[in-house]
């Protein structure tokens, strides 16, 4: 119903006004574990349970035709034992749960009751948008009251958004005098930016974060003689890598490359608990994937970004080290700084697959 008004509709004040709300703490995910100890308990938990997929089909031969190295490859290529890359992970992991908890620590109590509220905030803001509409129609040479008095009738929501959203028709009395109400479509744009693009864009800036702080520090570890030698040669010790050997390395890499990457791409991106457990799982699985040493056609893991375990073999390569040093979402760096592998491997892993199984026959009749 359109009442008469004296609130001026171009005026600071002229907001629907935003609700009140009650703060309480943010309830657990799980009813018998609280996000913070959930969050430290997912990734092992994760890590493992990936890995040892791809350990049990790795054994028992299964899918051998996805293999993009054989079973004699890695035994005779690898220069560590799978005792000791489980060991290395199984330290690198107690790393990871300390920086847990140094993060959670840090962190206010999260609470929840004011998601109304803050979604009324987005839709004030896009109340204020729409009063720039006159002045860019009028940069144009268009006159928006005309416009919009013209489409009043057919397209009344147009015509509001086009008027600077003077939304009279959505003005009502109350006991204090006229109060103003968000239009519908402002409600659902708010919730579908609150609830979405604004998440959306704090995972964009930890993915975009974590792919640059690993690339320029891993780059760095391959071209500074002194840093491969003391802490990233540990991690080539495994030319064919294997699932649970993608976090093999140094505690002194483990922390500096991975856990403290991850740590500071959470905290830039301002991400929540939750958020963050979304974040971590997903880097977790991914970089397990890219040392799985299967090229499976039916993972989507392989499939979101060309960074997959393919791209990423190549790096564990004699011939490709110096080559794709992004890890763990994308190839970004790569191609733009000139550090991705060029030319064809196909005859190059016919040679190391020919020369480990001579290998393994030689140490089989002994000599």
């Amino acid at each position: 119903m359109a009442i008469n008004s004296t609130i001026p509709l171009t005026s600071p004040n002229d907001l629907p006004p935003l609700p009140s709300y009650t703060l309480s703490p943010v309830q657990p995910l799980l009813p018998f574990i609280s996000d913070f100890y959930l969050s430290l308990v997912l990734l092992p938990l994760v890590y493992w349970a990936v890995s040892l997929f791809f350990h049990y089909i790795d054994t028992h031969d299964i899918w051998s035709q996805y293999r993009l190295h054989t079973p004699a490859e890695i035994t005779q290529r690898n220069h560590v034992s799978r005792y000791e890359v489980a060991r290395d992970v199984i330290v690198q992991q107690i790393i990871q749960a300390a920086m847990g908890v140094v993060l959670g620590l840090t962190e206010p109590e999260e609470m929840a009751g004011r998601e109304a509220h803050d979604v009324a905030r987005w839709a004030q803001k896009l109340r204020l948008a729409q009063r720039a509409m006159p002045q860019i129609l009028g940069l144009l040479g268009l006159n928006a009251a005309q416009i919009s008095q013209n489409m009043s009738g057919s397209h009344p929501v147009i015509a509001a958004v086009l008027a600077g959203g003077k939304y009279t028709e959505l003005l009502s009395m109350g006991n204090e005098g006229p109060v103003l109400a968000f239009a519908s479509w402002e409600v659902l744009a708010a919730k579908a930016i609150y609830w979405y693009l604004v998440p959306a864009m704090q995972f964009a800036v930890a993915v975009i974060f974590m792919d640059t702080w690993q690339y320029f520090v891993h780059r760095a570890m391959h071209l500074n003689k002194w840093l491969y030698t003391s802490f990233h040669a540990r991690h080539h010790r495994l030319y064919v890598p294997y699932a649970y050997g993608a976090l093999y390395n140094h505690p002194v890499e483990a922390f500096f490359l991975d856990t403290l990457g991850a740590a500071i791409s959470y905290k830039i991106a301002g991400l929540t608990t939750r958020q963050g457990m979304v974040f971590f799982v997903s880097s977790t699985i991914k970089t397990v994937d890219d040392h799985c040493g299967y090229k499976l056609p039916w993972d989507p893991v392989q499939h979101i970004t060309s960074n997959n375990a393919e791209y990423h073999d190549i790096h564990h390569q004699s011939w490709g080290i110096k080559t794709n040093f992004s890890q763990p979402f994308f190839t970004f760096w790569d191609g733009f700084l000139g550090t991705m592998w060029k030319g064809d491997t196909k005859g190059r892993y016919e040679r190391t697959r020919k020369a480990a199984e001579f290998r393994e026959e030689a140490t089989k009749i002994g000599l």
